[in-house]
């Protein structure tokens, strides 16, 4: 399928659609209930974080958690933490229209670059990604800290 004709792209400010985004936000993390979804934006917002999601008939159809950064190794860029389609209408061009949202609203804040991470098995969004021209720079190493 192409991009969605009904998809309405915009960034969400207010607490009713943040909590229309939680049912499509799960499905990528799933470790978080809403009580500490709706927590952890309200955190990250004093962070810079920012959420847009792409809604049809009012319905939330994809979600993305982001933030314009800079960085030594890469400049002004806008960092996507989260990126999610409703797994009920993938292949649909909601996903396609918020990625392009979003490469809009890097060009529009003077970014040298859109980047994200991806988890090393979620083969179907590295398709997504390259499909729209990234590619992979690296790789990301972590280690759990203890409490």
């Amino acid at each position: 399928m192409g991009v969605v004709a009904a998809a309405v792209v915009r960034a969400i400010d207010d607490e009713t659609s943040l909590r229309a985004c939680w049912p499509v936000l799960a499905q990528l993390r799933p470790h978080l209930d809403e009580t500490g979804f709706l927590a952890a934006v309200a955190r990250q917002r004093g962070e810079g974080y920012r959420v847009a999601a792409a809604f049809e008939g009012g319905r939330c159809r994809a979600v993305a958690g982001y933030r314009i950064q800079h960085m030594l190794a890469h400049g002004r860029q806008l960092y996507v933490d989260d990126l999610v389609s409703d797994e009920t209408v993938r292949g649909g061009g909601f996903g396609t229209a918020l990625f392009e949202w979003l490469l809009q609203a890097a060009r529009d804040a003077g970014c040298a670059s859109l980047q994200l991470d991806s988890g090393s098995w979620r083969h179907a969004a590295h398709a997504f990604y390259f499909a729209r021209g990234m590619h992979v720079m690296g790789f990301h190493f972590t280690l759990e800290l203890p409490a």
